[in-house]
């Protein structure tokens, strides 16, 4: 019998064992955390992109059935609609007198537009008038009269 207890093992992992596993689960979340999140702000990148091109078609179709822009989304029914960070779409009218002067600006200060302005403020929720501002680079913005629609620090004019 004593010969039989020395042959049987107690089984389980040791602790060393059980530290490189922690270990190793632990790099990889702090490798994977930071791509997961990179992937998510993508995705609402994308989302806003879709958002303002809608839109963007919306207020032209506004335009020429009433031969004018419309003052504020909620004339084309999206006046509540959110961006992807939860904050309101931003509009402006640049036909109108207090319009043209508000107007988002490239690095050389040129408009971005001539009809109107449609923006989000996107991830960090603040925005300048110019570009160029470090506060803009995260922008969702419209420019060239919609021929580019993006991230403002992707847009080269």
């Amino acid at each position: 019998m004593r010969r039989f207890l020395h042959k049987v093992r107690a089984r389980g992992f040791t602790v060393i064992e059980l530290m490189i596993s922690l270990a190793i689960v632990g790099v990889l979340a702090s490798v994977a955390t930071p791509m997961y999140q990179n992937y998510r702000e993508r995705i609402r990148v994308s989302t806003a992109v879709t958002d303002i091109a809608a839109m963007s078609a919306a207020i032209k179709l506004y335009q020429t059935d009433a031969q004018q822009l419309p003052a504020s989304l909620t004339q084309i029914g999206n006046g509540s609609k959110l961006d992807p960070w939860g904050r309101p779409y931003w509009y402006l009218d640049l036909t109108t007198a207090k319009g043209a002067g508000a107007s988002r600006k490239d690095k050389r200060l040129n408009p971005l537009n001539s009809d109107f302005d449609l923006y989000s403020l996107g991830k960090d929720g603040d925005s300048r008038t110019s570009l160029m501002a470090p506060l803009s680079r995260d922008d969702v913005i419209r420019a060239r009269d919609g021929r580019f629609i993006g991230l403002a620090r992707d847009f080269d004019p």
